[in-house]
């Protein structure tokens, strides 16, 4: 229970309708007191001094209002966008959520820094070129580079599923199996993993330790070690309760340039390794009484597959690789076409053998788009005549793998079902909903969706503008 946003929500709606502002402080005190109690073992007096300090603070900060320094009241104040996080689905890895992270991306790319891949392309992973300089001439070199080359480094970072904060290590198994995968799918060799974690108020410290357990699994597994981290609760004392969130970051290493999605060509052919899902499919599984599915995400067949690329060499040769998660294969095909401008064909039947038997049963039984949800695969796109190459590098580790389509310039992804028509491929509102709340929640658009776009698009507007203003005023100061 976030109490913080409790008392700024409740002293915003007393200050519309109140007459009496001591009573109703006094009636928001008790009402406060008695939710820490739910979650504290404290006597009613300690609650009630919890309460009035909470209760104090809050109104010292909304005080700033009062205050003649315009600007830092400008700094302050949200440029909102009157559009709630669930309203837009963000998150949710649909249509709406797309729309956020492009403007996100606007923001990141109002500030001209340089990139060779950055939030724009809104691709798995962002790379930045940097020349390696050895000042000594001794040649015996270690690093697995050549003096004066170019290293492409690539960073990824993935948050924790937020349904998983109750099984640690299955979190953290699986985010930092989702940070890696975003920096294998750029033509990187894993180097590094970094680490995150915010645990509520209430939560017990054992937490900490299963999840870092969970990516430290991982870490072992693939030989990739875990270099840095922070710890911190969540909303510091204003949280109540024991909600874990967090986030695992990986840093990756390339001699060649990045496989992003934008280098895929017309008359490639494309690939996909078998996938058995990681977090969305163990929440599927956990909240819907599959338990024995879990056990399918348990490894590391998509880091192997991508592994074999860079050691056979054929890294260089592919055009674009990406991993089937955000809005399945839908919303990747979506994201591809709309980058590059291209079109992509799919073979439904193929696809489908490419999915473990275990988690397309569960995915069918539960009526669940195999489309439409993580499923975790690597997707690679290369020349006709690098195809065969890759199936034989990616099999040779014990991966499975399949010509799933085609790239052509239509500039429309489709796929050809199993009945020979042909489905346009478009992202949901929503991913496919593959639990209980998110099938009430739907994954229809809203009818309202075009205004939504222009007050996030405001909102997003606002905070460059904000941004500059608060760069050109520190500029002037120094």
């Amino acid at each position: 229970m976030d109490i913080e946003g409790f008392v700024r929500d409740k002293i915003a709606i007393n200050d519309e309708s109140a007459k009496n502002k001591d009573d109703n402080d006094k009636s928001l005190e008790n009402i406060l007191a008695s939710r820490i109690m739910e979650y504290k073992d404290i006597s009613l007096d300690n609650a009630i001094l919890m309460a009035q300090s909470v209760i104090d603070e809050v109104q010292t900060t909304l005080d700033i209002q009062k205050s003649d320094d315009k600007f830092l009241k400008e700094i302050v104040t949200v440029p909102e966008a009157d559009i709630d996080m669930g309203e837009m689905g963000v998150g949710s890895r649909g249509a709406g959520d797309f729309l956020v992270h492009r403007k996100i991306a606007e923001i990141v790319a109002s500030t001209n820094s340089s990139s060779l891949v950055n939030p724009e392309a809104q691709d798995d992973g962002g790379v930045v070129k940097s020349p390696i300089s050895h000042s000594t001439n001794n040649n015996d070199n270690d690093d697995g580079f050549n003096n004066n080359e170019d290293v492409y480094l690539t960073t990824a970072v993935d948050g924790i599923h937020s349904r998983l904060s109750e099984y640690p290590f299955l979190g953290g198994f699986h985010v930092a199996r989702a940070s890696l995968r975003d920096v294998c799918v750029m033509g990187a060799e894993p180097v590094a993993i970094i680490s995150d974690i915010h645990l509520a108020d209430d939560g017990d410290v054992g937490k900490l330790f299963d999840f870092t357990a969970g990516v430290a699994a991982v870490s072992e597994l693939i030989d990739v070690p875990i270099v840095a981290g922070s710890t911190l609760r969540v909303g510091g004392d204003m949280v109540l309760g024991d909600r874990l969130v967090s986030a695992v970051g990986s840093i990756g290493v390339s001699a060649y340039p990045p496989t992003a999605r934008k280098r895929a060509e017309a008359g490639d052919i494309i690939l996909l390794t078998e996938g058995s899902g990681g977090g969305t499919i163990t929440t599927t599984a956990m909240y819907n009484g599959f338990f024995d599915v879990v056990w399918e995400t348990m490894d590391i067949s998509f880091i192997k597959a991508s592994n074999a690329l860079v050691k056979d060499d054929l890294v260089k040769d592919v055009h674009a690789m990406t991993d089937v998660t955000n809005g399945g294969l839908r919303g990747d095909a979506y994201e591809i076409s709309s980058t590059t401008g291209l079109g992509l064909e799919f073979y439904e039947e193929t696809i489908n053998k490419m999915i473990s038997p275990n988690v397309l049963k569960m995915l069918n039984t539960l009526d669940i788009d195999p489309l439409g949800v993580s499923i975790d695969s690597l997707m690679i796109v290369a020349p006709k005549n690098i195809a065969e190459k890759v199936i034989k590098s990616i099999e040779s580790v014990g991966v499975k793998i399949a010509d799933i389509g085609t790239v052509d310039d239509t500039g429309v992804p489709r796929i050809i079902k199993s009945d020979g028509t042909e489905e346009v491929l478009e992202p949901l509102f929503r991913e496919a909903a593959y639990t209980k709340i998110k099938k009430l929640v739907g994954e229809t658009t809203p009818e309202d969706f075009e205004i939504m776009k222009e007050k996030v698009q405001k909102a997003a507007d606002n905070s460059i503008k904000k941004k500059d203003k608060v760069v050109e005023y520190i500029k002037n100061q120094n």
